[in-house]
């Protein structure tokens, strides 16, 4: 080879090298400014070869081109538009495309929820369980208040009672896990896990670690829910699998021996990102600022989603969740002196339970989700899920102030009850629907037509053990009359004659939270019914949309059957209704629409689906289901926005609900039962949401609420207000990122709720104590560090900031939920 051979081979092979660090590059967001990772990029050359990446983490890709010429640039993403470009490469060019907006796929979301979320941040526009397909909810008729994991995460809020506390209208009633939404507290003793109702009680908060937001659709869903509570419903939606990669870990730890755990893995199992996993882990081991309580936790949720094309997804998981604790009654006090109640008789710490109690309860649920589009048109939806549920209790609680041999109050004792209680549920839900989606022009129309049913089953094998009242001479338990106190074991404390109680009597003034010797008391045995209750519904749902206006009209054809003592002597139960709703929106602007609704409630009093406080001496000997069910309505109208291109949501409500045939009268005398209840709750809320600044975002809330009785068996009660039910309730969040390069990975987060006074919750008519909580308002902070490319944050939150003394609510005056003083949480997250 000569000289001039070589030197050109030479020449060619360098150009060749120098071309080949041509290069594409770019960042993948979505219309909220959000990075997305994982994106697909394929870059087609000329000769129709494909080479492909993925974005990384900030959302930026590089892609090398091999070749001069016109090259088609590609870029997908589940649950969004493809994004599509032609470009021209020339040799020794370095292309950069900038920041490529992916959009949103409204045709993706008209199937049921099987992938996770995309978006880092506290607004979710969607929501899939409010009409059993995804609706925007700017078009939905309806208030709907979401919680994201991002703000869960935020304020680390780990149990459900903290993370709904932003949404407005919503208030606790004490320590349980359970709420009073739009002045009316909820009767229904289930969850709503993804749109499906479970079968379990509420004393145990539950964790949110695995959850992908929560939900609160306000006012009665039962056409959308079945049985629903009318002032509003609280639907957990896990998190589903997400197309690319990404890993989680978690540790936290803080006041009151809180330890925590968590982590969350997703990403595919095979190349073509059409076999989807995730797993959720969690443990919690926690006590409580009040004494001898602790909520311990294990909780996996592994999730899998297959999804080969854009006409088929399937989704299933299994949610198992194994709790120990203590059923917390409440902080009791000292009886009323003039009729008053003193708040500091007793300590907020103060709990009448033995260190030798617990409360254990073993869950596991299983979900399927499947969606099958027969035409770009028509489609077929279908939800299953089974739930077992077990308890085991062992608990003392408060059972009323002790008295002499006269009868006469003892202040300073508190009589007390024992129980052990196990119980066995099983639940089965199932919902399928067809849809049916026709657009011509500016006229949309979306038909559904659908069958769900419901099976709740306390099982055979249920009972406890109780001791509780006093002691007769013949070692029998019952109520104490001091006519008859010869009849009654007597004994003499500090020259105080009283009856013997059943089980030791709890010093006020002296307290032991030792073990106590359960075996010394004379225990009663009790059988648990067996119950079945069973639902079904069809319905038929229709959007159409002409221009600006659109309506959302539903009718649901419900039957319900209760069966007290299955398989034993069965006494039986059926009711049904017709559940209607109407609702109107209109776009006022592209940014702003106005909204007009009307919807029914409708909740059969049962033993397995709602329980009124008022019933609660039905739970084991009859059922409630006798009496003509809970009947609601909602009359509400308002307007939501997005605002900044869609990084602010907000929404203004006013609203009006009433209920009727509320269980009313003695729960120890189950004849003197009426359904003559009637109760109304008027009011507005507004909450806002999202990026103020690019590193600012906040949401905020505030509600207004009129709740008063309108009917009740005592008259004075008539006007007042319904028990737990605050007129005024305001929260605020925010957190701010610095950006200058001194204070860059730092950040600083600032929260405040406010609840006005509020009556204790049970006001019924055997019992005119009610007491009035006073207004509170607690402050929280947190700083957040979070270096620079490492995926670590670390975060330092304080709750109760100026450590104030509060109470979250109560059943009544001998059981109240005081808040948590001021506690300080620690926690580490790698993002890998």
């Amino acid at each position: 080879m000569n000289i001039k051979h070589t030197t050109f081979l030479i020449l060619v092979l360098i150009a060749k090298l120098g071309f080949s660090q041509a290069k594409i590059s770019g960042k993948v967001i979505d219309t909220q400014n959000v990075s997305i990772e994982g994106a697909n990029i394929i870059l087609i050359n000329p000769a129709k070869k494909q080479n492909g990446v993925t974005s990384d983490l900030e959302g930026n890709f590089t892609i090398k081109a091999s070749d001069t010429g016109l090259y088609n640039i590609r870029i997908t993403y589940l649950g969004f538009k493809p994004f599509k470009k032609t470009i021209t490469i020339h040799a020794n060019q370095n292309i950069n495309l900038g920041e490529i907006v992916l959009q949103e796929s409204s045709e993706y979301l008209q199937s049921i929820e099987v992938l996770g979320r995309i978006r880092k941040d506290y607004n979710s526009d969607y929501s899939f369980s409010a009409t059993k397909i995804a609706i925007k909810n700017k078009e939905l008729p309806q208030a709907v208040a979401t919680v994201t994991k991002e703000l869960l995460s935020d304020r680390l809020a780990f149990q459900l009672v903290d993370a709904v506390k932003t949404v407005s209208g919503v208030a606790a009633t004490g320590l349980y896990n359970h709420y009073n939404i739009r002045g009316i507290t909820q009767a229904d003793d289930g969850q709503m896990i993804n749109g499906m109702r479970t079968r379990q009680y509420y004393f145990l908060q539950p964790i949110t670690s695995h959850l992908e937001r929560v939900e609160v659709i306000k006012g009665p869903s039962s056409v959308t829910f079945s049985s629903a509570d009318p002032g509003g419903t609280v639907n957990m939606v896990t998190k589903k699998p997400l197309a690319e990669k990404r890993s989680s870990i978690s540790f936290t730890t803080g006041s009151f021996g809180t330890l925590r755990a968590t982590a969350d893995f997703t990403g595919p199992l095979n190349d073509e990102k059409t076999l989807l996993y995730r797993l959720n882990v969690a443990f919690q081991d926690a006590d409580s600022f009040r004494d001898v309580v602790n909520n311990n936790a294990i909780l996996i949720n592994p999730s899998l989603s297959y999804v080969p094309n854009d006409k088929t997804s399937l989704n299933v998981e299994m949610i198992y969740n194994d709790a120990e604790g203590n059923l917390d009654r409440g902080q009791p006090i000292f009886g009323a002196i003039n009729g008053e109640f003193d708040l500091n008789s007793t300590p907020i710490t103060r709990n009448v339970g033995a260190s030798n109690d617990h409360y254990k309860t073993n869950e596991l649920i299983f979900i399927a989700n499947f969606n099958q589009k027969f035409t770009e048109n028509f489609g077929f939806n279908a939800q299953f899920m089974k739930q077992t549920w077990n308890e085991d209790l062992a608990e003392h609680r408060f059972d009323g102030t002790a008295v002499d041999i006269d009868g006469n109050v003892i202040p300073t004792l508190a009589r007390m009850r024992y129980d052990q209680r196990q119980q066995f549920w099983e639940t089965d839900n199932f919902s399928g629907y067809f849809n049916y989606d026709i657009k011509k022009g500016n006229i949309t129309n979306k038909l559904l037509i659908g069958y769900d049913a419901t099976r709740w089953e306390r099982k055979i094998g249920a009972g406890f053990l109780r001791a509780r009242r006093y002691l007769t001479i013949n070692g029998k338990q019952a109520n104490f009359k001091p006519a008859n106190a010869a009849n009654f074991q007597q004994m003499t404390v500090d020259g105080v004659t009283m009856p013997v109680p059943a089980v030791p009597h709890f010093n006020l003034a002296n307290p032991f939270n030792g073990a106590r010797n359960t075996n010394a008391y004379n225990l009663a045995e009790l059988s648990i019914p067996a119950n079945l209750n069973t639902s079904s519904g069809f319905y038929i749902q229709n959007q159409f949309k002409v221009g600006k206006f659109s309506a959302l009209l539903n009718l649901r054809y419900e039957t319900f059957t209760d069966v007290f003592n299955y398989k034993g002597d069965e006494q039986e139960f059926k009711t049904s209704a017709f559940v209607p709703r109407i609702g109107l929106t209109y776009e006022v602007t592209k940014d702003i629409s106005a909204y007009a609704t009307y919807l029914e409630g409708f909740q059969p009093h049962t033993n397995t689906v709602s329980l009124s406080p008022t019933a609660e001496g039905f739970f084991w000997a009859a059922s409630p289901a006798r009496f003509d069910p809970l009947e609601s309505s909602l009359q509400e109208i308002g307007a939501k926005g997005e605002f900044l291109n869609g990084k602010i949501f907000a929404n203004f409500a006013i609203f009006n609900i009433t209920q009727k045939n509320i269980l009313l009268g003695d729960t120890y005398d189950l004849d003197n039962l009426t359904t003559r209840g009637k109760q109304r709750s008027r009011g507005f809320e507004t909450d806002i949401s999202g990026y103020v600044l690019p590193n600012l975002q906040l949401t905020a809330s505030y509600a207004y609420t009129n709740a008063t009785i309108e009917e009740d068996a005592i008259t004075e009660f008539i006007g007042q207000r319904i028990g737990g039910s605050p007129k005024h309730n305001a929260n605020f969040w925010g957190r701010y990122n610095f950006t200058n390069k001194t204070l860059r990975g730092i950040g600083v987060g600032f929260g405040a709720q406010f609840v006005d006074e509020r009556f204790t919750w049970y006001n019924p008519t055997y019992n005119t104590n009610r007491l009035l909580l006073p207004e509170y308002t607690i402050f929280d902070a947190a700083v957040y560090y979070k270096p620079n490319n490492t995926g670590i944050q670390l975060t330092l939150k304080v709750n109760n900031l100026f450590n104030k003394t509060y109470w979250l609510g109560g059943i009544n005056p001998s059981r109240l939920g005081p808040g948590a003083p001021r506690n300080v949480l620690l926690n580490a997250t790698y993002n890998f």
